[in-house]
């Protein structure tokens, strides 16, 4: 039985003939069509028209398929765009190199492609070879069965090979290639400016999240990774651009899991003289936009599950959709002694300094997330957990603060930003408390914010999307590694 073992040793007696030929890993080929460029230009064209007009063309690619013959064989190159098959005879490109051909090339092998556009007598679209060459001679075999593993996680540590033999990631990568270029498209076309903010930050700040730490040598100064860019947007408002947006990766020292990826991608955005109802209605135009061009429709189907995106959303407060979907009672979740007594028994560890918002926050995550399928805005957040929201006018326990919700988890986090400075002082004062109490995810003090404020911040509205599992959504993906090219593993003895 052949091993890979073996095919490795056979492939590298094959690269030491090619050396010694003088002409190994060559760098001046230069193709002029992709092969989706070939089948568009060339659909309706018959065999007989293009044996008249031998269209001439140079194709480059990976050969993922090989029938080797005696006079004449068949390749199947694969680019980037899809696949083009090559007949390849020797009376066309001559014996010596079609022995050499026969002898050295293999599968996965990496070769360009002369000649001229043709159809076999069955109809398919190839390249009549004038000349071929070999452009990398590859050292490892591809699986033969790569989608059919059983290993998931070779997939993500090893992407290259998920691409190169999985059109399904191809497919992924590309729609989210897509939904990062819709969602510039929308906000450029309603006036936003696209900015960049710092990655590295003296205050982490933005977001309740533990953040990575780091050195900066020449300054001998701590730093952290970016948890959000929340405040320095915000600053930029003050500052007079009052329609920004940014797509940035941020970093949480977080777990691993089906939904989290210690590095991500999200989209903020910040709208001045406006409030949380706008960004209910601007995030719903988004979004429809998105599912529409990827879809065809209105519909996706996540995991099994239709979900509609129809011409308004469904929106309910926090209250309301606990009342609707927990097992507790309402006036249970109405009374902080109740509530951790129901937590508690639940398995909760409940904090002493913990408010009735808090407990309430708990109760929702831990009972009513995971029903909230259809696309729905719960609203009116506890301000005990919203360190950076307006308060409602009516209920001031209450913020002008909203989360999208789909498919049984938050896809979007938007509010109406505090911009009462004295206010912003003292929940950062009560998040330093709670820092002080041993909440790694509370915020520092950002005494620069504070100041930016006391500038001016006109009335504003703000919001975070997590594209990430937006892009899950839109790709009926399980997992977020699922649309990551390059997601955060665990390392496996070899790579330690």
């Amino acid at each position: 039985m052949t091993t890979e073992e073996d095919i490795i040793a056979n492939r590298r007696e094959k690269l030491a003939k090619w050396r010694a030929s003088g002409s190994a890993y060559p760098s001046g080929f230069r193709r002029n069509h992709f092969s989706d460029e070939l089948h568009r230009a060339f659909h309706d064209d018959d065999k007989d028209k293009l044996e008249i007009e031998k269209p001439l063309t140079a194709v480059a690619g990976r050969v993922m398929l090989r029938r080797v013959m005696g006079r004449a064989s068949f390749i199947t190159l694969e680019d980037m765009t899809g696949q083009i098959q090559c007949y390849i005879q020797r009376d066309s490109i001559g014996e010596e190199e079609y022995e050499e051909f026969k002898s050295v090339w293999d599968i996965g092998d990496i070769v360009g492609v002369t000649g001229y556009v043709m159809r076999t007598n069955k109809g398919e679209l190839s390249v009549h070879a004038s000349r071929i060459e070999l452009l990398n001679k590859t050292l490892r075999p591809l699986p033969e069965k790569f989608h059919g593993l059983a290993d998931q996680e070779l997939k993500y540590r090893r992407r290259y090979l998920d691409l190169l033999m999985n059109n399904r990631s191809k497919q992924v990568f590309s729609t989210r290639a897509k939904v990062i270029t819709g969602i510039r498209e929308f906000f450029d076309s309603r006036g936003f400016l696209e900015v960049e903010t710092p990655m590295m930050h003296l205050i982490p700040g933005g977001a309740s999240a533990r953040p990575f730490t780091t050195h900066h040598n020449a300054l001998d100064l701590d730093l952290y990774l970016r948890v959000a860019p929340e405040l320095f947007l915000k600053r930029l408002v003050v500052g007079g651009l009052e329609r920004v947006y940014e797509i940035n990766r941020n970093f949480r020292n977080e777990g691993l899991s089906t939904r989290h990826n210690p590095e991500f991608t999200m989209l903020e955005f910040y709208l001045a003289f406006a409030d949380f109802n706008d960004l209910i209605q601007l995030t719903w135009e988004l979004l429809i936009g998105l599912v529409n061009q990827i879809t065809g429709s209105g519909k996706i189907v996540y995991q099994g599950e239709e979900i509609v995106f129809g011409e308004q959303p469904d929106c309910m407060t926090m209250l309301e959709a606990i009342s609707k979907y927990s097992k507790a009672d309402d006036h249970v979740v109405r009374d902080r002694k109740k509530l951790a007594g129901f937590l508690d028994s639940k398995g909760f560890e409940i904090k002493d300094e913990w408010g009735l918002g808090k407990l309430q926050t708990e109760l929702f995550e831990y009972d009513v997330e995971k029903q909230l399928v259809q696309p729905t805005f719960v609203t009116h957040y506890p301000v005990e957990v919203s360190p950076l929201s307006r308060r409602n006018d009516q209920d001031y326990e209450v913020s002008d603060r909203f989360e999208l919700f789909v498919a049984g988890r938050e896809i979007a986090n938007g509010f109406s930003e505090l911009n009462d400075p004295e206010d912003q002082a003292e929940r950062f004062h009560a998040q330093v408390k709670n820092k002080d109490s041993g909440d790694f995810e509370a915020m520092h003090f950002d005494v620069d914010y504070v100041t930016a404020l006391e500038y001016g911040l006109p009335p504003t509205a703000g919001e975070g999307i997590g594209i990430d599992r937006l892009v899950m959504l839109l790709t009926d993906s399980p997992s977020i590694r699922d649309v990551l090219l390059f997601p955060l593993m665990k390392p496996t003895v070899d790579n330690e």
